[in-house]
């Protein structure tokens, strides 16, 4: 069993607390209460990230056909992971987690559920292994065939922005045509309270979470046909229900690899 330290406050913990989740402790209840008391909006991120998480997977099984995931930096489960929507709409779907944090494998049997009909699988890597994450991916799902690649609030903590972009271009480089690559991540440009909290936090010495502009999300989806509407804010990507959402400092695509 690894061992987890509960006296040290955890951003995957935080954010499962900010989505309304379970998977956290006191420290963590802290730091991100703290983090609300400057930026109440960051409660609005998390959630709104996860609700483009669930609509670009419906539009990715129910209108693009996929039926393979390959989601690098999992996080921890909190409600709607992404099997949970893939085989509600498609239940043969199958799903292959990617993420290297001990606190995450520790999580790993309760996201290692699945319909009868689909896969959902685990795998312990980094996203600074994209060959090894193919590798591994391709035990369980078939990569001749399109896989969406599912990148959700994970490369704004590559500090490095053209390592970023290549990490990005190299998983792709594994997946056949057809396949698609959905990111959403934090954003400059919307928001500048929430630009100035985040900055203070990666001050702090926590690990870093560093927003970009949002011409710099886009560049990602570089050699792909993006789905309409293109790189949005989260909110105003194919919103449900009446009215505008109004924006956020988080900006989310899909593209669909030629």
């Amino acid at each position: 069993m690894t061992e987890i330290d509960t006296s040290v406050p955890h951003s995957a913990r935080i954010w499962n607390y900010w989505l309304g989740g379970k998977d956290n402790y006191p420290v963590d209840e802290a730091a991100g209460d703290a983090y609300t008391a400057v930026f109440p909006g960051i409660v609005t991120i998390a959630r709104s990230s996860r609700a483009f998480l669930g609509r670009s997977i419906r539009y990715l099984v129910e209108e693009a056909g996929i039926r393979q995931f390959l989601d690098v930096g999992t996080g921890l489960p909190t409600v709607d992971n992404t099997h949970e929507v893939a085989q509600r709409s498609a239940p043969e779907s199958k799903i292959v987690y990617v993420d290297n944090d001990p606190l995450v494998l520790a999580h790993a049997r309760a996201l290692l559920t699945s319909t009868p009909e689909g896969v959902t699988a685990y795998e312990d890597l980094t996203l600074y292994e994209p060959e090894k994450i193919l590798e591994a991916a391709s035990r369980t799902l078939d990569l001749t065939r399109p896989t969406a690649l599912i990148l959700s609030g994970l490369l704004g903590h590559v500090a490095d922005y053209d390592v970023a972009r290549d990490l990005v271009r190299r998983l792709l480089a594994g997946l056949p045509s057809g396949s698609h690559l959905c990111v959403n991540d934090g954003s400059r440009g919307t928001d500048p309270d929430y630009e100035q909290a985040q900055d203070a936090y990666n001050e702090t010495g926590a690990v870093p979470y560093f927003l970009r502009p949002v011409d710099r999300i886009e560049a990602f989806f570089e050699g792909l046909d993006l789905v309409d509407p293109g790189v949005v804010s989260v909110p105003l990507w194919r919103p449900e229900g009446e009215g505008t959402p109004a924006p956020i400092g988080q900006h989310g695509g899909v593209g669909r690899k030629p």
